[in-house]
């Protein structure tokens, strides 16, 4: 079977909400059977093979010149491989359910691995250089120089390296570990059907439902998911036991501090710099989800919140689905109001085959920015279903693809942001898109909708994905004590969920297995604190653009195009800004605050 050839101007026509783009994924190959690809396999083999007969055993022996040029071809080979994987997982991710894009995903996977194990030593030998004569070479050659920021990623991991023969052994294992129960689940969840209503619908669909405006939907909806979870919920707490024990043994065996370690150092970001995030959070619940969610109740008529009116629209909410155009006009306006060549960037997702949009069957659930290669562009995928909170995503997922565009010029190595830093774009253009809506309401009703709909996106941004987080360094702490049955993480999941939700939520049979359906845990452990951090370094960010900062747009485009290449704390410091003040957390918080304060005010 031949990978389907995607045209730039294809659309899923057939939906209610206009044409929706599908990708193009020609940009990086034509097919499954394209020579290019073919070539590029070829090539990396023999590259790789190459490269650690040039190198493996003489780094200490190069000079400026030497080095420079072995950790470019490096940085190409890294290329390569990115080009080959992101056209096979972006076909895979738009039907996880053909057996054919995922055997095709495995042999990519494989190949690669098996091509790139001789690269092994090169993280190796470069951290066994001494750091004296390294600082000397960079001293010697500007070019060279502007790797340091990599080096510096490399040498952190220095204490918990392993073996070579360890680390050898343990990437050729790579394709039959974390990865392959990764595609168990995304398949699983990719392939359970819900029955809602006598309508079959997917995971994606299923969870929309959650926002209804008519409660027995709702409640139908999250009693269905409740049911299909628990029916798969062996299957899903067998893959989190596997991935957390994986965990444990490469903590023990690389010495890591603690389960998040490994996290911490990919983010660059100090762990005291997010157990002040996760304090600052969790001791601001009652003044943030306690009390909204109070309000909340009140408005629909509640004594009692029950799990599927977390969610839902306010009564006075307008129930109309917003069309592919509209959301995409929305969209551009808020950021050609911010900078014009925020939209000229954002232009091409919706032109050029850079988006896919429609809910198909077998799609991937939920919505991501993938990168690619510095050579090509960043790809886009959405669940488009009209729902205002959609129109949000799609500013979201835009904000990261523009901060991968502007980031590219740093090149393979240095392009990719931290997650910590990653999540600055994407928010800031959903605040943009926010603040244009708001500023347009034609009256307090509508403004009230608007402001409750971003108190809620925050406290799903913030206050839920702190819980998340709290609920994996619970569970990570408690498989040390051995298997964990499904009922025994169900309790961890409630323990977090009242605790973060607060006392007007009663929880239904059933919800203790919503955690099941949460890829963050599977594929990316402790990402989730990311988003908190992306939202309050936003909420800080905007407040210094709305006191109108001098040349806040350049300064803003310049921390976008840094990509990896600055700490966090060089990026924010032409803003005024410091992550690692405690102050700075709250400065976020308070803006969400202030939110819930004009909302209590309108309703007085």
């Amino acid at each position: 079977m031949k990978t389907r050839t995607f045209d730039a101007n294809a659309t899923s026509g057939d939906s209610p909400f206009g044409d929706l783009p599908v990708w193009d994924l020609s940009h990086l190959y034509a097919g499954q059977d394209a020579p290019e690809l073919k070539r590029d396999l070829d090539w990396l083999e023999t590259a790789s093979r190459d490269f650690a007969a040039g190198y493996e055993g003489k780094l200490a022996s190069l000079d400026a010149a030497g080095l420079l040029e072995a950790v470019q071809r490096n940085e190409k080979i890294d290329m390569i491989a990115g080009r080959i994987m992101s056209f096979a997982g972006l076909s895979y991710y738009q039907k996880t359910t053909d057996p054919e894009r995922a055997k095709f995903y495995s042999d990519c996977q494989e190949k690669i691995t098996n091509y790139t194990a001789p690269l092994v030593f090169w993280m190796l030998e470069l951290n066994r250089l001494n750091d004296d004569h390294l600082e000397r070479l960079l001293e010697q050659n500007t070019d060279l120089a502007r790797y340091k920021p990599v080096f510096d990623r490399l040498r952190a991991m220095k204490p918990y390296q392993l073996s070579d023969e360890l680390e050898k052994f343990e990437h050729d294992l790579s394709p039959t570990m974390g990865s392959a129960w990764n595609k168990l689940f995304d398949e699983t969840m990719a392939g359970l059907a819900f029955t809602v209503n006598g309508e079959e619908l997917g995971l994606e669909a299923a969870t929309t439902l959650l926002t209804e405006q008519d409660r027995s939907v709702r409640e139908a909806a999250a009693r269905e998911i409740a049911r299909v979870l628990g029916q798969n919920i062996g299957l899903v707490a067998r893959v989190h036991n596997t991935l957390t024990k994986m965990g444990e043994i490469e903590q023990r065996w690389r010495e890591y501090e603690t389960p998040q370690t490994p996290r911490h150092l990919s983010n660059h970001v100090e762990p005291e710099v997010v157990e002040a995030l996760r304090n600052a959070v969790t001791s601001a619940y009652p003044r943030l989800s306690h009390r909204y969610y109070a309000m909340k109740a009140k408005w629909l008529g509640l004594d009692k919140m029950q799990v599927w009116d977390r969610n839902a629209p306010l009564p006075m909410e307008d129930d109309r689905k917003i069309g592919w155009d509209e959301a995409k006009g929305t969209v551009l306006d808020a950021y050609s109001g911010f900078d014009p060549k925020m939209a000229e960037l954002a232009q091409p997702f919706f032109t050029d085959g850079w988006i896919d949009a429609g809910v198909t069957p077998g799609k991937a659930p939920g919505a991501f920015a993938h990168p690619t290669v510095t050579d090509v562009h960043p790809y886009v995928m959405l669940n488009y279903l009209g729902k205002p909170r959609d129109v949000m995503t799609l500013a979201h997922e835009l904000g990261h693809g523009v901060h991968q565009r502007l980031a590219a010029e740093q090149g393979e190595f240095l392009s990719s942001t931290p997650l910590t830093l990653a999540e600055t774009a994407s928010v800031f253009g959903e605040m943009l898109t926010f603040r244009k809506l708001l500023a347009a309401a034609k009256d307090d009703a509508e403004r009230k909708v608007l402001l409750a709909g971003k108190v809620e996106d925050m406290i799903n941004t913030v206050v839920r994905q702190i819980a998340f987080y709290d609920f994996e360094v619970k569970l990570h702490d408690a498989r040390r004590g051995g298997e964990l049955t499904p009922d025994q993480i169900n309790e961890i999941w409630m323990s977090v969920q009242g605790e973060s939700l607060g006392p007007v939520f009663e929880f239904m049979d059933g919800y203790e297995t919503f955690w099941a359906y949460i890829p963050h845990f599977v594929h990316s452990p402790f990402y989730v604190y990311a988003y908190a951090f992306g939202d309050g370094l936003v909420n800080a960010l905007y407040a210094v653009y709305e006191e109108g900062d001098a040349g806040f747009q350049e300064k803003y485009f310049d921390m976008l195009k840094a990509g990896g290449s600055k700490h966090h704390k060089e990026l924010l410091a032409p803003f005024g800004l410091d992550a690692s003040e405690p102050a700075f957390w709250d400065k976020g918080l308070s803006m969400i605050e202030g939110m819930i304060d004009e909302l209590e005010a309108m309703d007085s």
